[in-house]
This record gives C-alpha cells, structure tokens and sequence, in this order.
C-alpha cells in the first residue's frame, strides 16, 4: 500500500504484542492509523510494540490488557480505545491460542478455553465494536464504511487438523460467524472480513520452521514454495481496512502460498 490511507482513523488490534497481531498494528500504523494494542500477559512486549509504532510512524499508539474471552475487560478496552483516541474505525480481532491434544484425550478445560479465546473473544470484540461504529455513524471524511472488522481465522477454517479439534471447530465456527454478522451489518456500511493465514513463522509454531528438515517437510504443503512471514498478513489486514477494500465484505483472504490448493493433489488424487 502507498502512503496513508488509514490516516485519521482508529484501530485496535487484539494480541498485538507479537507475532501476527505484532505485524497488523504495524501495517495499519503504517498506513496512518492510531493503533491501540492489546494484549493479555506481555505488557513490556505491547510497550516495546508501541514504542516502535511512534517512532516509526509517528501516530498515536496504546498499550491495553484485556482477555478478550471476558465480556467486562472487552467493553472496557474498547472504552478506553474510543477515549483515548476519540473513535474506533477498524478492529484486528487477532487473539488466539492453541491448547493441543488427540481427541480421545483432550479434556473439557482445552476444548473449552480455545473456543472461549478463539470464537467467544471474536464475537465479544466484534460486537462491542460495532455498537461503538453504529453510535458514531458514517463519516465519509475519514472512511466510505461505517468501520471494518478483519477477523483472524485460519486454512483450519476449512482444512481438518488431527490433533487440533477444539481449534479448527473455533476457527470453523469463526467463518459463519463473519459471514453472518457481515451479511447482517453490510447495509449499515459496516465491512467485516477475515484474513486466512496458512503456515506463518511465528514463536507459536517455531518447531515447524527453525529446522531445516522441518522447514522442507511444511513447505511441502505450500505452493508458492516458503513459509509466510508475519507481514504478509499484515499488509493483507492494512489493505482489507482501507477504501480500496470498500467492496469486499463477507470473505475471507487466505493468506497462505496456496496451501488451500491441497498440493498433495498435484500428481492426481
């Protein structure tokens, strides 16, 4: 993206203190917007993130601790957002977390902590956002839509995990409830959306990637031949919240070197 398209609007971006989420605040501060960081248990991590956005970008940025699974903490950080930078326009509804287990032993607490991080945080986000675009209404000064909200979802979304259940369930679950919600919100001009990361070096999976006969094992599922890096999401997001983006809604971008191509086809099924 060229220049500053984002410029005079707000955004906040839940887990940005690393990894993906690091890369969304990045991009969107960038692109000229205000961006408030949330994040759970890393407070000198989203400091470090701040202090990286101002001084590179010379926008407004904000550190805000919140479990996005907990209704009380969302509404206050999204409070305290539009208090601190006058308006929200855009939501990065980015927090995840995996808790790993074959199916016959994965226990209530793991598959009910991810779906109450992965898919009750995203809607506890989402909708204390739109009440806050709805209260502030359209301004095509700064945006052609009302806002945007760019959910984090997964190739999971779509392609089963062994091992993982409680995770591709949320992040199934995830895309009917963007698609929903946008179905429902697209006449008030509020967009919402969802980028689709496939394999993506992060601390979360650095198993998968730091080795070298790992790194070629995964890139054997990738097309394109590499493993993303957390910037390539995040231009994805940046651009999926500006006005070029005015007639997207309801979809999901995979972000993912066409890993949703399924490679293990290439040579016939």
């Amino acid at each position: 993206m060229q220049g500053t398209p984002l410029q005079g609007q707000a955004a906040l971006v839940t887990g940005a203190a690393t990894g993906i989420g690091r890369a969304c605040a990045m991009a969107l501060a960038e692109a000229g917007a205000d961006v408030a960081v949330n994040y759970l248990d890393q407070p000198e991590k989203a400091n470090e993130v701040v202090s990286e956005i101002s001084r590179r970008f010379g926008v407004r940025s904000m550190a805000l601790q919140a479990d996005v699974s907990r209704e009380s903490e969302v509404d206050r950080m999204v409070a305290e957002t539009v208090e601190a930078q006058g308006r929200l326009d855009i939501l990065v509804s980015n927090a995840g977390i995996q808790a790993d287990a074959t199916f016959a032993e994965m226990t209530l607490k793991q598959w009910q902590k991810v779906i109450d991080v992965n898919l009750t945080g995203a809607f506890l986000c989402a909708r204390a956002a739109v009440r806050e675009f709805l209260r502030h209404g359209p301004d095509p000064r700064v945006s052609r839509a009302t806002g945007k909200i760019i959910f984090t979802s997964s190739v999971h979304q779509a392609i089963p995990w062994a091992r993982h259940a409680n995770y591709a369930a949320s992040k199934g679950g995830l895309a009917l409830l963007m698609k929903t919600i946008a179905q429902e919100l697209s006449p008030k001009k509020i967009r919402v959306n969802a980028v689709a990361p496939g394999a993506i070096m992060t601390d979360i999976n650095r198993d998968a990637w730091e080795d070298e006969g790992a790194r070629e094992e995964l890139c054997r599922l990738i097309p394109y031949g590499r493993i993303g890096e957390t910037g390539d999401v995040g231009r994805a997001v940046a651009w999926l919240a500006s006005d070029a983006a005015d007639y997207v809604s309801g979809t999901t971008l995979f972000v993912d070197g066409g890993m949703m191509l399924y490679p293990g086809f290439r040579t016939g099924g």
